[in-house]
This record gives C-alpha cells, sequence and structure tokens, in this order.
C-alpha cells in the first residue's frame, strides 16, 4: 500500500459514525440490530453510565438511550481550543469534549468515546471504545447548524488556498504522503460510508471531509528529522489551522444533514 492510501485509510472520527448510524436508524432507514455492528466495526465498543445502568453495558444495549429520540435530535459536534462550536455551556461535558475533540449530543445527554489501549499476552495492543455519557446541561440551547451548501464553499475555498501554500513549501520533501494524500482528497472513493437517508451532496462532503480529516493526522505530527524550519512549520501550521475548522465544519454539516 502506497504511503497515500494509507493515510487516507485511518480511521474516521468514532462520533460520526455513532451519529450517521443512531440518525439513521431513527429515522426508520435501518434495524436497530445493524447499528452497534457498523459504529463498533472490529473494536469492542461499551457505555459507561448509560441511565438505568449500574455498570458499563455492551454498545448495542447502551444504544436504548436512543430509543425515543428524533433523528434532529442527535447531532455530531467537534469542538477544539478556542472553536468550542456546538456545546453547551460550561460543564464537565464541555470541558471533556474539548479534550477529546469530538462529542454526540442526543436530546439531554452528551456522549464521549474514550480510547483505551490494550496489550494481550502475547504482545499484540488492540483498544476498546468507551462510551461516557453525560447529563447536559438544563436549558441548553441547541447549535446554529451550518448546512452542507455553506460547508462545502468554505473547504473548498480554504483547502485552495491551503494546497497553494503547502505547495511552496514543498511538504513533499518531509511529508512526502501528504501530497498524494492531499491530491486523493479531490477524487474521493468513500462516498458510500453513510447509511441510508443522506442525500447524494452530504455523501459527497462527507468523503471528502473524512479523507481531508485523516490527512490533518499525519499533518500534526512533527517533521522528521527538522527538515522544516521555524519559519516554514509556523507557515504550515497557519495554513493547516483553518483547513482544520473547515474539515470540522464540514463533518459536522454532513452528518447532521437533513435526512431525505
Amino acid at each position: 500500500m502506497s504511503t497515500a492510501a494509507g493515510a487516507t485509510t485511518l480511521a474516521t472520527r468514532r462520533s460520526s459514525r455513532l451519529v450517521a448510524w443512531v440518525r439513521s436508524w431513527r429515522a426508520g432507514l435501518v434495524p436497530y440490530d445493524e447499528v452497534a455492528e457498523e459504529v463498533a466495526r472490529d473494536e469492542e465498543h461499551l457505555v459507561a453510565d448509560a441511565p438505568g445502568a449500574w455498570t458499563d453495558v455492551p454498545l448495542r444495549e447502551g444504544l436504548t438511550a436512543f430509543s425515543k429520540l428524533t433523528p434532529d435530535q442527535i447531532r455530531l459536534v467537534l469542538p477544539a481550543p478556542g472553536d468550542p462550536r456546538g456545546l453547551p455551556g460550561p460543564g464537565d461535558f464541555t470541558g471533556a469534549a474539548l479534550i477529546a475533540g469530538e462529542a454526540v449530543i442526543a436530546g439531554e445527554l452528551g456522549l464521549i468515546p474514550e480510547v483505551r489501549s490494550h496489550t494481550s499476552g502475547s504482545g499484540m495492543t488492540f483498544e476498546t471504545v468507551l462510551w461516557r455519557v453525560f447529563p447536559l446541561p438544563a436549558g441548553s440551547a441547541p447549535a446554529v447548524p451550518i448546512t452542507v451548501s455553506e460547508a462545502e464553499g468554505e473547504l473548498n475555498l480554504v483547502l485552495a488556498e491551503a494546497t497553494n501554500t503547502l505547495a511552496r513549501l514543498d511538504i513533499a520533501q518531509w511529508r512526502p504522503e501528504l501530497a498524494g494524500a492531499l491530491a486523493a482528497i479531490r477524487r474521493p472513493d468513500s462516498a458510500n460510508e453513510l447509511p441510508p437517508g443522506f442525500d447524494p451532496r452530504s455523501r459527497r462532503l462527507y468523503a471528502r471531509a473524512s479523507v481531508l480529516d485523516r490527512v490533518l493526522a499525519l499533518a500534526d505530527e512533527v517533521a522528521p528529522g527538522g527538515a522544516v524550519n521555524g519559519f516554514e512549520a509556523q507557515a504550515r501550521d497557519a495554513a493547516l489551522r483553518p483547513l482544520a475548522a473547515a474539515c470540522r465544519g464540514a463533518l459536522v454539516a454532513a452528518c447532521n444533514a437533513p435526512l431525505i
């Protein structure tokens, strides 16, 4: 597998998968029995502090907390330091969501995934995901939604500017996989990652933003061997910061879009 291909196969955000599949289920478009499997894939997912539960429960059982919600009551939030869009007021949930960088709001509850790494007796490393449930502050106002059209326009604009900046910095000299992966964003092949109910435009935006999200995870790493000087590193960060914000906005808009 090429380095660019490897960059685009990193895991998508778990919260985006949970929101997309639970919303589709609550719209009656996919059966309940499929949701936990599609969200967890090859990982073990548990839910902590689920309503009515005294211990951690499997994700399939924890999903019953969504059983009376409508799709519009379930939404994705991808906050970052200095960008708390979509979060309620100060509190335990908001603080944890800012640290995690992703969260799910479901009616009066908030969920945040905690990834735990384990090493087996044979030395193999594996992960489990614990969805921790938080009660949301009373009277939390819903965030003003960003439309798919708005998010797509913003992503296109910022991506063009960032690509030109990164090209001038010759990023291939210190992070070759980024050059190929950035090109791959223009022709993503993952438009079918969303479940039934999402329109084609939301699917295209989600596919593109998901690839970009994985690329940015690579770009966030320090250049190997000190190949980038301080000025170049600052220029790179200045280019990637608005791109990361636009990417988060695109994922949120796609996953929270009205279902058809």
